[in-house]
């Protein structure tokens, strides 16, 4: 376990909520923060590997959709998953100031406020998935039931490859 004062938000979350999890860090000084490369990084195979993504319905609702690392959005089915005509990704620079995290330490747990949060339906092949700590160069281990009771999640199919 880290330090208290090393923990993220995410990582106090966990712990508040008794749920176990594995901390890695890999470097981060040769820019390549991507979910590709952080799963090479942290030797881990890039299906699970999830990365985290904030986007704006047209309901002028944040929405938080969850996929592997070598995939894509499928904002039609994304939308279709939130029950609204559409969905877009939001501005980088908006990132910090909606959920708390910046681009390359965005997690699904403990963002700013709690928004409706939606996993890619393969999440659940997995015993347990990396998501991002909370901080560039951190992520977390933990089981798929264990995030998708913390984030209040739920699952379907939004990633395209």
């Amino acid at each position: 376990m880290a330090k208290k004062e090393d923990k993220t938000n995410a990582m106090r979350m966990l712990d508040t909520a008794g749920i176990m999890y594995q901390v890695h860090t890999y470097p981060v000084e040769d820019g390549a923060i991507d979910a590709v490369s952080v799963a090479k990084k942290c030797g881990e195979d890039p299906e699970q590997v999830f990365k985290t993504l904030v986007t704006q319905g047209s309901d002028h609702n944040h929405y938080v959709f969850v996929v592997p690392a070598e995939e894509y959005l499928d904002l039609k089915a994304c939308a279709r998953a939130v029950g609204v005509k559409a969905v877009e990704m939001i501005p980088q620079k908006e990132l910090l100031k909606t959920t708390g995290y910046i681009h390359g330490g965005c997690s699904p747990i403990g963002m700013k406020k709690k928004f409706v949060t939606v996993y890619d339906e393969t999440i659940v092949l997995f015993d347990t998935v990396l998501v991002s700590g909370g901080r560039v160069g951190l992520q977390v281990e933990v089981a798929p039931d264990d995030l998708l009771k913390i984030t209040d999640g739920v699952t379907a199919p939004i990633g395209i490859d």
